[in-house]
């Protein structure tokens, strides 16, 4: 995908209503547009958490006024759950107390106070147990599907789990021997289920792949909904997306 291409969907995705109606005027796949909405909503959560923090007295006070937590996220371009976890902590409940909540609105005694949990719950596809779970079961196919065409080249390696305590840092798949795809030597396989834009691929880069590089050697990051066409990576590490199924790959002689 070309950068001014991503960007204009990155900047359209403000809201989770965009997905559908990207979806439908683009006629792109929701999966693809959700990752991007997700990856946004979580950068802009990060950078403006502190201002919206200041503001949580104000927040608490217009809440018991009557103002609901789904209000109050719309009006500060908050998450809802995140918005309702600076609330109750602000007036004086418990994380854990508040997560409680989340995940069992049945429990909760007050109808209008359980109507906002579960109001906020439906509207918040990320930071919500369900969101939260969706995202996890995105990041397992994407590890199943690199491991299924490892299977189906015939090529041996240890997963992450088998890895657990011999190295500072391990790949989702090490191979037992370096393998060349498509020319580049590779050593190990990192699966992504996300978007390669360029502050995706940076981060990745300096906190996990540049690593591995230096443990394992040359390697490949798997970016299952594609990347950004100009995006560069690190010494060492080559990049590809969905259509890995399709690379050639061969044993180092």
């Amino acid at each position: 995908m070309k950068n001014e291409d991503f960007r204009y969907l990155y900047e359209r995705l403000k809201e989770p209503s965009d997905i559908d109606v990207l979806s439908k005027e683009l006629s792109l796949d929701p999966e693809l547009l959700t990752v991007i909405y997700t990856q946004r909503t979580v950068r802009e959560t990060t950078k403006k958490f502190y201002k919206v923090q200041r503001n949580s007295q104000r927040m608490v006070r217009s809440w018991q006024r009557g103002e609901t937590i789904l209000d109050l996220s719309r009006r500060y371009e908050f998450p809802p759950i995140l918005t309702g976890l600076m609330v109750f902590q602000e007036a004086g409940r418990s994380r854990k107390q508040f997560w409680s909540m989340v995940r069992n609105p049945e429990t909760i005694d007050d109808p209008e106070l359980r109507r906002q949990f579960e109001e906020i719950a439906e509207a918040d596809i990320i930071y919500s147990p369900e969101g939260t779970e969706k995202q996890y079961q995105r990041g397992a196919w994407g590890e199943k599907n690199l491991q299924d065409w490892l299977d189906s080249q015939g090529i041996g390696y240890r997963t992450e789990k088998d890895l657990r305590g011999e190295y500072p840092k391990t790949p989702d798949t090490l191979l037992d021997r370096p393998i060349v795809v498509n020319g580049w030597k590779v050593s190990w396989i990192e699966s992504k289920a996300t978007f390669g834009d360029r502050i995706e691929v940076n981060k990745n880069t300096r906190k996990q792949l540049a690593p591995y590089v230096e443990l394992f050697g040359q390697g490949l990051v798997v970016y299952w909904f594609g990347f950004v066409d100009e995006i560069t990576t690190g010494d060492g590490i080559f990049i590809t997306d969905s259509s890995l199924s399709g690379l050639s790959c061969r044993p180092m002689v």
